[in-house]
């Protein structure tokens, strides 16, 4: 029995809703740049599931997880412009693919090195999407592979305690003696060797209705869309791709109309938070304890074999230790965190490359990671 009933929609919708805003707070905050809002989402979910304040189930939690997140992938990937990705993002990108190869190794290799059980190759799959794009891949790629609602909650739980443990790794490196000694400053050279265009950071962008319900009504078409083509195929569990396949093609036939869109992209934000949230809630943190212990390990070793093999690979093709760590951070965390350590750490020339590297993540990602769980089953 908790004190929320879940069908008390109205309840559950002002609770959901006011952990999202908790997040988007604490990242405003310093305490944002070390412990990333999404954690804390999650973990106060948790929290008040596990002692009987909010239910473990409740058709909010249906709705948000069946309707609204399959929403953001596109509002999330509408200005994936390829072309423009690559132009902006110079040698970052190629630092990028060199880390998306450390996550990758790793994932596999910890494959083999761990004791994972049936879940592996789903969680294989599912850390290497996370890990090269973002919370959305994660989420997409665990859709395509299937995973159970438990076994999603032991993997994002693990892996959200390591995430906050590479991001206070990524904040430290360049303070780290041994790590600087192995690497030249090319900051002057970064700032001439391309001409990067100004793009705004902070969360500033306009709120036009014009411009959110088209961008919604565009995204429910694809979803729908989708949908259909999935079923056609008789390949339902790969709804998701289908969805980022056919964002991408919109945003790179018509490049021009998805620039000039404003307030899409926090919009997707807003609905992954409310998704963050409803996962933290129907977590029982007593059915994944055991299982999270172990996801924790494989998560730690491939953030440990990306940042070895990152870092040595960087040096090896003598690239700058303030690029290495954009690029890194692009890959580990997304693109709006590592602009703000760009801005944090003052490398204003590396804030867009880190931005476009975090969004081609987001493009590429689910393919790998289902790629990845279909190799090692």
């Amino acid at each position: 029995m908790t004190i929320l009933s879940g069908d008390n929609i109205a309840a559950v919708c002002a609770l959901v809703f006011g952990l999202a805003w908790l997040g988007f707070f604490v990242d405003t905050l310093a305490i944002g740049r070390k412990i990333s809002g999404v954690v804390w989402v999650l973990c106060l979910g948790m929290l008040l599931s596990n002692f009987k304040v909010i239910p473990f189930s409740s058709p909010v939690y249906n709705f948000v997880g069946g309707t609204l997140v399959p929403l953001a992938i596109p509002l999330l990937l509408f200005k994936s412009n390829l072309r423009r990705i690559f132009k902006e993002s110079g040698r970052v990108m190629l630092i990028f693919l060199l880390a998306s190869v450390g996550t990758i190794v790793g994932a596999i290799v910890g494959f083999h090195v761990f004791e994972l059980g049936e879940i592996g190759p789903k969680v294989a799959g599912v850390y290497s999407g996370g890990y090269i794009g973002g919370a959305v891949n994660f989420l997409a790629v665990s859709q395509v592979v299937e995973m159970t609602s438990d076994e999603f909650s032991a993997a994002i739980s693990a892996s959200s305690i390591v995430s906050v443990i590479a991001l206070m790794v990524l904040l430290a490196t360049p303070s780290i003696g041994f790590v600087l000694r192995h690497f030249s400053n090319n900051e002057s050279a970064l700032q001439g060797e391309t001409d990067i265009e100004d793009l705004k950071v902070e969360a500033s962008s306009a709120f036009k209705l014009t411009h959110i319900s088209g961008a919604i009504a565009l995204s429910f078409a694809i979803c729908s869309l989708s949908s259909w083509l999935s079923d056609l195929m008789n390949m339902g569990q790969y709804s998701f791709l289908i969805i980022t396949i056919i964002t991408l093609v919109i945003a790179n036939l018509f490049p021009k109309l998805m620039e000039s869109i404003e307030g899409e992209f926090d919009t997707g934000l807003l609905l992954m938070y409310l998704f963050f949230a409803i996962v933290g809630a129907g977590t029982d943190m007593s059915q994944f304890a055991g299982e999270a212990f172990v996801l924790f390990f494989y998560a730690l070793f491939i953030i440990a074999i990306h940042l070895i093999i990152t870092l040595g690979l960087a040096k090896f093709f003598r690239f700058g230790l303030e690029e290495t760590v954009v690029a890194s951070g692009a890959a580990l965390v997304g693109p709006a965190v590592t602009a703000a350590i760009a801005t944090s750490r003052g490398w204003k020339e590396l804030v867009t490359p880190g931005i476009m590297c975090g969004i081609f993540g987001y493009a590429i990602a689910s393919f790998i990671g289902v790629a990845i769980t279909n190799a090692l089953s």
